[in-house]
């Protein structure tokens, strides 16, 4: 049976994650956060203080790395570190910065390739990350690249980053983001771009269920 793949790429704190996983909901979908998976093996990464920056430290201990994507009864994705479940730590603040140094490695995309293919071959599936649309699934029959303005993302960061009790400075996140876009956009595996035939989605001015709608309409009109 032919299964279905749509693929939402964007830079960080476009809402990408919460957006697709409410559409997978809504639509019986798997969702699969692929940059929970790459900050997984950042954290990994910074637990045993391994710079980011240096590739062939990163190369040596990815045999060691062992990441698993499970949905628990919750039917929330949990990440899985060599059999511990890190799904709050991969979350802090600074494994943003190890995302994207650690998934800008040809070596560390190509460990994980794999993985998320095999899960679109076996489920409906809404993936989210960077270039899911432009090397994962390239063949999916719906590609988003959604984005917003960096002060909007800012600022939907620190709302965030409040309500888990950890609050940081507007001006900070603003830089982060801006920093984050930066490497993500200019390194050279798999950059961050909109595919050629991907539909563009501003959410910059649009609320939480405005942004459903609209994705929910363009996946609609095609699938």
């Amino acid at each position: 049976m032919m299964t279905i793949a749509i693929a939402i790429d964007g830079p960080s704190g476009a809402g990408k994650s919460t957006l697709a996983k409410t559409v997978a909901a809504k639509l019986g979908y798997l969702y699969v956060d692929t940059g929970a998976i790459y900050r997984t093996i950042g954290y990994y990464m910074y637990a045993n203080a391994i710079a980011p920056k240096d590739s062939v430290a990163v190369e040596a201990a990815l045999p060691k790395v062992q990441a698993e994507l499970r949905y628990l009864e919750d039917g929330i994705q949990h990440m899985f570190l060599n059999g511990e479940d890190v799904s709050t730590q991969i979350r802090l603040p600074e494994m943003s910065r190890y995302a994207s140094y650690v998934s800008g490695y040809g070596f560390v995309r190509d460990f994980l390739l794999e993985v998320q293919r095999d899960l679109a071959r076996r489920h409906n599936v809404i993936m989210d990350g960077r270039d899911i649309a432009t090397v994962v699934l390239p063949d999916a029959q719906v590609k988003i690249f959604l984005t917003a303005s960096p002060e909007t993302r800012a600022n939907r960061r620190c709302k965030e980053l409040v309500e888990r009790g950890t609050p940081q400075p507007y001006e900070q996140v603003l830089q982060e983001i801006i920093d984050r876009d930066k490497i993500d956009m200019e390194r050279d595996i798999a950059p961050l771009r909109q595919a050629e035939d991907a539909c563009l989605l501003d959410t910059s001015n649009l609320n939480f269920q405005e942004s459903t709608d609209a994705i929910l309409k363009l996946i609609g009109e095609t699938v």
